[in-house]
């Protein structure tokens, strides 16, 4: 026997979740599918467990696409105050961390059971554990099987991700359904993911695992200014999890480890001043003991800041306000928070997130090509192409 629906919607994630409530809300009879046992579990696990649930400086020039004025209608649709004001409604205690990112006080778990909340007033039969295995197209209609039913519908939303974090059920479904369709995908590359260098940079980086620097990282004209983290296998941390979204393989990286000081004119000003004060404690006065300790014997430079030389103090300045590094990689989908590339926009409508070939498939969140900066960005884009494929769907 095959079920009817109004809308059928793949993935219950952020954005599935956000999708199948709005098209509830409508009176459109909603299925909401995930093929795991737990559900939100991307949720779950951002944010430390405390779900970076959207950050109040979102606007369209945090967001990566090929298209980046695609992104401007869905968030003139609904923005990061309508689901702060849902939040609100349900009595979530929250705080802003910095750089605008919101956190859930207690636990990510809230968002999720607000979410669940919602989907339930709007009817919302809810299916978990329960693989698609297909899905056809027929006189308008889609024809959707799993391992037990069929299912069919006029609209379909898939909201399946994308392929990072494989370890809680990430994978490539959305963009096989894409191509299935005749729908362009943009090749996906893992972002706002550690990076990895090679033995020489490497062996420095394990020695200093566990030291952090305020540091701003560069490629090319874009940078960030955050935190950057020295780990056993390369560099990690705010700033490198922003700028890897950007590199490319084989590019160079520049990076700042002392933003505030220009440290060739502050050594200068040091040998003038203090000439007989060591030039390790100098360095160490602003960055971490192992980290000068590091810079000083890297460049083969000891002894008093009086003795050296012009020359010598440039080569020390240089390897802390810009030290040049070239990454061979990425730590791949396994760490990255999210996935770079997906479903082409020019496939899609901006106003509507319908696809433009197939009237009544929808696709939202991060199974298409929009990937925000870190911090609460990417939620963000979840709940807006979600609620404008509800309107719609």
């Amino acid at each position: 026997m095959n079920e009817k629906y109004d809308v059928v919607v793949i993935g219950a994630g952020a954005a599935g979740m956000m999708s199948a409530i709005e098209a509830g809300k409508r009176g459109r009879k909603t299925l909401l599918i995930d093929h795991s046992k737990k559900i939100g579990e991307k949720i779950r696990i951002s944010g430390g467990g405390r779900c970076n649930f959207t950050n109040i400086n979102a606007s369209p020039n945090k967001y990566i696409s090929n298209n980046p004025r695609f992104i401007i209608s869905a968030l003139n649709q609904y923005n990061q105050e309508n689901f702060i004001d849902l939040v609100k409604r349900y009595k979530i205690k929250f705080h802003e961390k910095k750089l605008g990112q919101l956190f859930c006080d207690n636990s990510a778990q809230e968002i999720i059971d607000m979410l669940l909340n919602e989907c339930k007033l709007a009817n919302v039969i809810l299916k978990i554990d329960t693989k698609v295995k297909e899905i056809n197209f027929k006189n308008k209609i889609f024809i959707i099987r799993d391992n037990l039913k069929t299912y069919i519908s006029s609209s379909l939303i898939i909201a399946t991700g994308g392929l990072s974090v494989p370890k809680i059920g990430a994978s490539k479904f959305g963009y096989d359904v894409a191509k299935k369709f005749n729908l362009n995908v943009v090749d996906t590359v893992p972002a706002l993911v550690p990076l990895t260098f090679n033995e020489k940079i490497l062996k420095k980086c394990k020695l200093l695992a566990g030291v952090s620097a305020n540091a701003i990282i560069s490629f090319k004209k874009t940078f960030f200014e955050e935190g950057m983290l020295f780990t056993h296998r390369g560099l990690s941390g705010p700033s490198i999890l922003q700028i890897s979204s950007y590199w490319k393989e084989g590019e160079t990286l520049n990076i700042d480890l002392c933003p505030q000081k220009n440290i060739f004119k502050f050594i200068l000003e040091k040998r003038n001043t203090t000439p007989k004060q060591n030039i390790n404690t100098i360095i160490n006065s602003f960055l971490a003991k192992r980290l000068a300790t590091s810079i000083c014997e890297e460049n083969e430079i000891t002894g008093n800041v009086g003795e050296l030389s012009n020359k010598n103090i440039k080569k020390l300045a240089d390897s802390i306000n810009n030290w040049v590094v070239e990454p061979i990689g990425t730590e791949g989908y396994r760490t990255a928070e999210v996935t770079l590339g997906g479903v082409d926009t020019n496939e899609l409508s901006s106003k509507t997130m319908m696809s433009k070939k197939y009237p009544g498939l929808f696709f939202v969140g991060e199974v298409v090509d929009v990937t925000g900066h870190l911090g609460g960005y990417n939620f963000q884009w979840a709940w807006s192409s979600g609620y404008v494929a509800g309107q719609y769907a």
